[in-house]
């Protein structure tokens, strides 16, 4: 129980992280929250979300891990939907 509370304590902190490099520090919370649900319902046919994708890769430098670009690798929470 416990590991699993530190490894969700340190996602929650590298997502945090994410949103600080993308220049978002003192953004508005309901901003990026909204942000983040259209993001969430983009799918990887959708010419959005390989924009989105290219975008993310160059802010890492292209050393982002790579993906399936197949599968959308989030799964929006039902209360968003």
């Amino acid at each position: 129980m416990l590991d699993e509370r530190r490894k969700d304590v340190r996602e929650k902190i590298a997502l945090g992280g994410l949103v600080v490099k993308a220049g978002l520090r003192g953004a508005d919370r309901a901003f990026i929250l909204g942000a983040l649900v259209s993001a969430a319902r983009l799918t990887p046919d959708d010419p959005r979300w390989r924009e989105l994708r290219a975008l993310g890769g160059a802010a890492f430098g292209d050393a982002a891990p790579a993906i399936d670009a197949d599968e959308p690798s989030v799964t929006p929470s039902p209360r968003l939907s």
